[in-house]
């Protein structure tokens, strides 16, 4: 299935051309991120598919093709829900860039058995490398860390901490809050962290496509709380904007986390923004 960009190519250019001092972060709508680092680019759950209407309805644009993507080192998936791995998405980058595929077991079995990425893309076995909680990793200039997260809808979810050059980013996935992530807040000076952030809605049942009361992501008091607890400097909310039915006012995370030392900051970020680290 191609994929059809609302906004051609000049986002993948502008993260090819870019040559940041420190580390640089593309948000792409939903929970999907694109870092660069001296020579090196790492991509995390970049979702370029429009959902599964009407039960899921994408409300941002596909901001690329993902076969405009000429220059990659590595996808990181959090955890193996369709908006996290999706061949579509995900396998021609590693096709056109040789970029191995980073994810815990469940995410990789989503890759090799349900959706046949080495089948329907030239993607070789060996691209698809598993991880686990207290994993760590080098790619290019980045150091990845991988640690817990705590996503009840999904089978193992973890979350990542990336470093390069004193600069340190995290990225829970869709997380809620953790009794790990205290430890992780302690061992990690987490200078930009992204977190799930989202409204309860109606949302047709997956099986009996009747509405049902839906919670996938934090609200405004389990968002404050996960970022405190992980003493993010600062914290940008994602997902928010994604699905018709759970979007919401990333605007409100101010008052929620005023009277905390932590985050120190709240980062608003919109689809195609560029983030320094």
């Amino acid at each position: 299935m191609a994929i059809h960009s609302d906004w051609g190519d000049w986002l993948v250019r502008a993260v090819e051309d870019a040559d940041p001092e420190g580390i640089a972060v593309w948000y792409l709508g939903c929970n999907g991120f694109v870092l660069k680092a001296a020579d090196t680019t790492v991509f995390i759950d970049p979702y370029l598919g429009l959902g599964d209407p009407p039960r899921t309805i994408r409300m941002v644009p596909v901001p690329f093709d993902p076969a405009d993507v000429t220059k990659a080192d590595a996808v990181l998936a959090t955890h193996e829900h369709t908006d996290h791995v999706h061949g579509p998405s995900q396998a021609p980058i590693l096709e056109n860039t040789g970029a191995d595929f980073y994810a815990p077991d469940a995410s990789l079995a989503v890759a090799r058995e349900a959706e046949h990425w080495t089948d329907e893309w030239d993607v070789t076995d060996d691209q698809l490398r598993e991880i686990s909680e207290g994993d760590s990793f080098e790619v290019g200039a980045l150091t990845i860390h991988v640690e817990p997260a705590n996503d009840p809808d999904a089978s193992h979810p973890v979350s990542y901490v990336v470093e390069y050059d004193g600069r340190t980013f995290f990225h829970g996935g869709d997380t809620k809050p953790s009794d790990e992530f205290e430890r992780v807040g302690e061992a990690y000076d987490v200078d930009l962290g992204v977190l799930a952030f989202g409204s309860v809605g109606n949302i047709p049942d997956k099986e009996t496509r009747e509405p049902k009361r839906t919670r996938w992501y934090n609200d405004e008091n389990q968002a404050v709380a996960t970022a405190s607890d992980l003493q993010f400097d600062r914290f940008l909310p994602t997902h928010w904007d994604m699905w018709k039915g759970l979007t919401a006012d990333p605007t409100a995370l101010h008052d929620h986390a005023r009277s905390f030392e932590y985050p120190k900051r709240l980062e608003i970020a919109e689809i195609g923004d560029r983030v320094d680290v």
